[in-house]
């Protein structure tokens, strides 16, 4: 493929990105293979969801789950790891998941993540792998392990209908903020994503456990696991597709 100079009305295109000879973020749609997940689910304190979340969104019930993806094939990005906790919320009748922390390996997929969706993505090393008889998924900012889970290796295989119990985790909802060079605001948003084609090729349940340690750059203590709830390990495939705006706080008089 011969490169050529962009031009104006190139750089106005939707799906450009910096570097122009070797592009930061991925154009849509892009393609996950063969990504393994180990979802766990805690009870928490409602108080603690709904000081976290922004209006107007309200928070759904007393459920936190976090998703630890080992992404061994991606368009774009290659193998990588992922983190994200999620608890259940709302706007208007649109019922979803809002995620407040996530943490990823790749700087490619946190630009992405922070400069498309709004995701509020930090670099980390999430892992996930198997130990003997258990799995254990881990979070790490900072060298410290923020989150560790477990849960025991292939005991009750599941229909993938079982991995959302609680809340609609695949409507994934995230708050966009940038701003201009100046200061001023540019982007004050409520954004809305689903994952396309997803095909779930295992899934298995069992009890888990969830522990988290304080840190000031990547809170999850502030969800604090009153009561461990089941956890999952699922295989899948599936499509990251364009999502939507919900809300613009900047064309809504205050």
């Amino acid at each position: 493929m011969t490169l050529t100079p962009p031009t104006e009305d190139d750089i106005r295109k939707g799906g450009f990105s910096t570097p122009w000879d070797a592009p930061m973020i991925p154009p849509f749609p892009f393609r996950f293979r063969n990504a393994e997940i180990l979802t766990v689910y805690w009870r928490t304190d409602p108080a603690a969801m709904a000081f976290l979340l922004p209006p107007p969104l309200r928070p759904e019930g007393d459920i936190a789950c976090c998703h630890i993806y080992k992404m061994n094939d991606t368009d774009w990005l290659g193998p990588y790891a992922e983190a994200n906790v999620m608890f259940g919320a709302s706007f208007g009748a649109r019922q979803g998941a809002y995620s407040p922390y996530l943490v990823l390996s790749s700087d490619v997929g946190v630009t992405h993540g922070r400069e498309i969706h709004g995701q509020p993505k930090k670099l980390g090393k999430p892992t996930l792998e198997a130990r003997g008889d258990l799995f254990v998924g881990t979070v790490e900012r900072n060298g410290i392990d923020v989150l560790t889970a477990t849960l025991p290796y292939k005991q009750r295989p599941c229909d993938p209908a079982r991995l959302k119990p609680h809340f609609d985790f695949a409507t994934n909802l995230n708050l966009k903020a940038i701003d201009h060079i100046d200061g001023t605001p540019a982007i004050r948003q409520l954004t809305s994503r689903r994952l396309s084609d997803v095909v779930v090729h295992e899934c298995w349940e069992g009890p888990c456990t969830v522990e988290l340690r304080a840190n000031a750059q990547m809170p999850i203590f502030r969800l604090p696991v009153l009561e461990p709830l089941q956890g999952f390990y699922w295989r899948a495939d599936f499509t990251l597709v364009p999502g939507e705006i919900i809300h613009d706080y900047l064309k809504v008089a205050p």
